[in-house]
């Protein structure tokens, strides 16, 4: 992996970067997030919000005690549900969506800006089989759904190993998506490098069906551009005029759950786990460096310093506190370690429990006020008391209370939870998962009552 990120010739913020700690790396991230270059704000007041809400989660990131708790619902859906819009609609109507984010943000003004829904109808365009979205394998008012599968055969784990890209583009890709089936037929780029032979290495771009799907992915890729106008009019809007910063740069996995979640799937790599368990440590060895590449790059198109990693297959059920430490926790914290080194702020969503893990994510290896732990169904009491003083916590409305509750139900959760959580600061609250069916009321209550508290 590269000391230096992409684009850092024309950023002075990546100017002698090699020669800067994590921290140097971090606060010039975070000078130029809260600097809000480009962003034309409506007013003097916005930008000062802007700036204000920046503080917020900094102060927390470095476990001081902001001014007040920042405020993130994790939004998934409800905006376009809010906004009386489908999620068939929400995937497939850009401008739709977009209205439905600035509807949302207007009338609730959270703390940072939330990711929108993925464009349904580039699924459409690529032909994808490992996921179903509205209108396509669920309902047109259901969220979509990962479709777990053996997408990597037990007999692979080698041919990964050698070439994860040649891997993903000629064997998984073909299998999860139709526009990427011929794909299958090219040779590896890697015997493109004799000028006698380029010639024919070429050859298979003669074949109708690789032009056919060289023009369905071009297509799709015109069809995420679209997407992302319209969505991104929304973010300039949520920033211009409410001075609600955007938070999440980018996004990674535990190299573990790579295999676990979209190659192995969970009865794949259970035996795997007793039948080839050195194969599982090699390959999230070898996917591991990929991954700190991909977040740093993505990294690389936004001010913003977050990389949010949502965590599934090592949470409490799943395997032995021997096996986490063994197979899910040396990968995942190393690239947490390149992450943080390159000045960037993981963000850890652990969906489900993790009360069994507390002991070994607090961990001598990963630095002090580097990363955020976002809890989901964890005893909150003894998180706080794990990573007090370590690491920012974060958490854990449930959505359950969000959708079935009252407002004042959610007001009285919200309250015993900062009592519990924020009264020394590091604490962010934050629904544990997204709340797609949360009703208007209760969202309210839980936003207004973490703006207010004042313990």
């Amino acid at each position: 992996m590269s000391e230096t990120p992409p684009l850092a010739a024309q950023d002075p913020t990546f100017e002698g970067w090699e020669g800067l700690s994590w921290r140097e790396r971090r606060a010039r991230r975070l000078r130029r997030w809260i600097g809000a270059l480009g962003v034309e704000f409506e007013h003097d007041s916005n930008k000062e919000a802007y700036r204000e809400r920046i503080q917020l989660f900094i102060d927390v990131l470095r476990l001081l005690k902001p001014d007040r708790v920042p405020v993130l619902p994790l939004m998934g859906f409800y905006p376009a549900r809010y906004g009386c819009v489908s999620p068939k609609e929400a995937m497939h109507d850009y401008e739709k969506l977009a209205a439905a984010q600035i509807a949302f943000y207007e009338q609730f003004q959270p703390d940072f800006q939330s990711q929108p829904v993925a464009p349904g109808t580039v699924f459409d365009r690529l032909g994808l089989e490992f996921v179903e979205w509205p209108g396509h394998g669920v309902s047109e008012h259901t969220p979509w759904q990962y479709v777990e599968a053996e997408y990597m055969k037990a007999d692979e784990y080698d041919a990964l190993i050698k070439d994860p890209s040649d891997y993903f583009r000629g064997t998984f890709l073909p299998r999860i998506g139709s526009a990427f089936a011929p794909l299958a037929r090219l040779e590896s780029f890697a015997n493109m490098m004799e000028a006698s032979t380029l010639p024919f290495n070429i050859l298979p771009f003669a074949d109708p069906s690789i032009l056919e799907a060289v023009q369905r992915l071009a297509d799709a890729a015109q069809e995420t551009l679209r997407y992302l106008k319209a969505t991104g009019a929304a973010n300039v809007h949520a920033a211009a005029r409410l001075g609600i910063p955007p938070l999440v740069a980018g996004t990674a996995k535990a190299p573990y759950d790579v295999l676990a979640d979209t190659l192995r799937g969970t009865r794949g790599i259970a035996t795997d786990r007793f039948h080839q368990p050195d194969k599982i440590i090699e390959a999230a060895e070898r996917l591991t460096p990929l991954m700190v590449d991909w977040a740093v790059d993505q990294a690389a198109g936004t001010d913003a310093p977050v990389v949010m990693f949502a965590l599934h297959k090592g949470a409490d059920g799943f395997m032995s506190d021997a096996e986490f430490r063994k197979f899910y926790w040396p990968t995942l914290k190393a690239v947490m370690r390149g992450l943080i080194n390159q000045g960037l702020v993981p963000l850890m969503s652990a969906e489900g429990s993790y009360d069994s893990r507390l002991e070994a994510i607090v961990d001598e290896e990963i630095p002090a006020e580097s990363v955020i732990w976002l809890f989901d169904q964890t005893d909150m009491a003894a998180a706080k008391r794990a990573l007090g003083g370590y690491a920012c916590v974060a958490g854990n409305v449930p959505t359950s209370l969000l959708a079935g509750g009252s407002a004042e139900d959610a007001e009285g959760y919200v309250t015993r939870l900062l009592e519990q959580c924020a009264g020394d600061g590091g604490f962010m609250l934050m629904s544990g998962s997204v709340v797609d069916d949360a009703k208007p009321e209760t969202l309210q209550a839980m936003i207004e009552t973490g703006r207010t508290w004042k313990g």
